[in-house]
């Protein structure tokens, strides 16, 4: 990588607060000293922007997967999450199986790697070449190991489990850009000595990547692993369902804040990120393509809630894009869209933003703060999510309300306020006040759903600089 290209790469992906990195190559992530946030391992703040790209390593052709990985490093996205294995019988585009026989425990890896040598370029060899893609543009890979359902049906059992995982452990420990995802949409109360075993193996055999467990819908790898020394960091899945849709017990409906306030009172203290919310373009509910879909909106507002409740990042998701759907039947969950056209949905270009706020202020000493909220707050879409830092505060409204706010929670005798968008990253001055007493601020616009924003507080004597 030439320095010209280092600084264009790390630049797109960490921003301002991360140029001590440019020009060199991707360092190992690791856990912040205050066990909130994820770190380079030489201590540059990481902001995860994750995609879920579930089958890149399937149905992409090498031309395809620059494509998308081009677009996605211009939006800002720092992980893409990936299925390792899908469902067992899985192939490269060149028709590569992965598995002799369908079996974990038998990879099926051929001498050499050259494309143009018919049976030499492998199904790992393009694993190895889509994880290499990634990291010349500054991205890390989020591995699924082996989606949950291969478990589920025995293919992945305590006889290949151990030997599958070290197989991956050891062919990938020494690429910088990984991290480890056990799991796959799956309870972790199923097949869990599975899991177990999976975790503690890439663990000890990769000591230097992170480890983590991808959960099923509206559920947290915390109720199952919280306290496995091979988590490194929570996950949750906050799922697809609207409020009315989500009536079992406990249920949080739309509110994945919630997830992030249980695991982040948990001990030991360990990060979490929401690896699965909403996906742009899919039904609410998932299961009935005849509901509505979930639109940009709805992705901005999971992402605030998400980071401004305590979350390391956040993962977006599209519909099309997850399953990289090339048509010209309906895909799944009623998708129509092709990937190629759903990597320029909105909410996927507008996730960037949340990244350069939390990036634009001091970065590890963030934590919530609700007591920044005066008064009554409101439900649902019109809760007000609050954090900060010594000297900034940031509070986030999906439905552009009025709200009240408690100054005199960060530093300065004067506060500088304005308003950012979540849509485009624009940003509007309020003024300067005196940070004291408790203050209305009213958003830009006419409220209603989808007129989001961010109230940004400033130490004025900080000078902190917009995103």
């Amino acid at each position: 990588m030439t320095i010209s290209n280092g600084l264009r790469v790390m630049a797109a992906v960490w921003g301002v607060a991360a140029m001590a990195q440019t020009g060199a190559a991707l360092k190992p992530l690791t856990v912040s000293a205050n066990h909130r946030f994820l770190q380079t391992s030489d201590g540059k703040p990481f902001f995860w922007l994750g995609d879920t790209a579930w089958k890149l390593f399937q149905q992409l052709d090498r031309a395809e997967t620059q494509r998308y990985l081009d677009d996605r490093q211009s939006k800002g996205y720092t992980v893409i999450q990936c299925m390792v294995l899908h469902t067992g019988g899985d192939k490269a585009f060149n028709g590569a199986v992965a598995l002799a026989g369908g079996d974990p425990g038998r990879p099926v890896v051929t001498p050499g790697n050259d494309l143009d040598k018919p049976g030499e370029y492998d199904y790992w060899d393009h694993v190895d070449w889509v994880i290499d893609q990634a990291a010349a543009r500054g991205i890390y890979v989020g591995m699924v190991a082996s989606w949950g359902s291969i478990a589920q049906r025995g293919a992945l059992n305590m006889k290949n489990v151990e030997s599958y995982s070290r197989f991956l452990a050891e062919r990938y420990k020494g690429k910088a850009n990984i991290v480890w995802m056990t799991g796959g949409d799956t309870y972790g109360n199923r097949n869990t000595e599975v899991w177990q075993a999976m975790g503690r193996t890439l663990k000890s055999v990769d000591p230097g990547h992170l480890v983590t467990y991808h959960p099923f819908g509206r559920t947290r790898s915390a109720t199952w692993f919280h306290n496995e020394a091979w988590l490194d960091f929570n996950m949750f899945q906050s799922g697809h369902r609207r409020y009315d849709q989500d009536t079992e017990p406990g249920a949080k409906g739309e509110d994945n804040w919630k997830y992030v306030q249980e695991d982040y009172a948990m001990t030991p203290v360990k990060p979490t990120v929401d690896g699965e919310p909403s996906y742009e373009g899919i039904p609410q509910g998932l299961h009935d393509a005849k509901q509505p879909k979930w639109q940009a909106e709805d992705c901005r507002r999971y992402a605030y809630w998400a980071v401004f409740a305590g979350a390391f990042g956040h993962t977006y998701g599209s519909n099309g894009v997850m399953q990289m759907f090339k048509g010209p039947k309906v895909g799944s969950y009623g998708n129509t869209m092709v990937w190629s056209d759903a990597i320029q949905q909105a909410g996927a270009g507008q996730m960037q933003y949340v990244k350069k706020l939390i990036l634009a202020r001091p970065f590890f000493e963030r934590i919530p703060d609700q007591g920044l909220v005066a008064g009554e707050n409101g439900e649902k879409y019109d809760r007000v999510i609050a954090t900060r830092g010594q000297s900034y505060a940031l509070l986030y409204i999906y439905t552009g309300k009025p709200f009240k706010v408690q100054m005199g929670r960060i530093t300065g005798r004067t506060v500088r306020a304005a308003w950012y968008s979540p849509k485009d990253g624009k940003w509007t001055a309020i003024g300067d006040f005196a940070n004291n007493g408790v203050r209305e601020f009213t958003p830009p616009g006419t409220p209603g759903n989808g007129n989001d924003w961010v109230l940004v507080l400033d130490d004025k004597s900080k000078n902190y600089p917009q995103p």
